[in-house]
């Protein structure tokens, strides 16, 4: 599966309304979720946030994780974050079950303690799914453009 994944077009008409720094960190951080899971599916939305959401299946409900971008800051976010090991205590939340990383800077992310919470998040959904939804790399928009 190839790291070179397009930005869906749907996904980038929004995505260029952002800060050239935060689109970059965006891009980087894509990249690094993308290098850990090539075959993960990419469902995008625009909702509250511009968000892209990291699955094994194409289903939201079995994402391993996702990264809103909101004005000025982007997450790191896990839909059963509290179900995850966290020894260094980096995710953040009140939540009956998600929790998110804030993500500031590369360093926030690029490290061995996120990468290992990435893979336990990603062996959890793998283990808790139906193998016959499983799919492989495709984007999948649930943006509405209109005119």
């Amino acid at each position: 599966m190839s790291l070179d994944r397009s930005i869906h077009p749907h996904f980038q008409h929004f995505l260029d309304f952002k800060e050239k720094e935060l689109i970059d960190t965006y891009l980087d951080l894509r990249h690094y979720i993308l290098s850990i899971c090539p075959d993960a599916n990419e469902l995008i939305y625009n909702t509250h946030a511009l968000v892209s959401v990291y699955t094994l299946s194409d289903r939201l409900s079995e994402a391993f994780c996702m990264v809103p971008i909101y004005t000025n800051h982007l997450n790191l976010g896990f839909n059963k974050g509290t179900l995850l090991e966290d020894k260094k205590g980096l995710l953040n939340g009140t939540g009956k079950l998600i929790r998110h990383i804030p993500i500031t800077s590369k360093s926030d992310y690029r490290n061995k303690d996120v990468e290992s919470i990435l893979l336990n998040s990603i062996l959890f959904e793998r283990e808790e799914m139906d193998i016959n939804r499983l799919k492989k790399g495709m984007t999948i928009s649930k943006i509405k453009i209109t005119t």
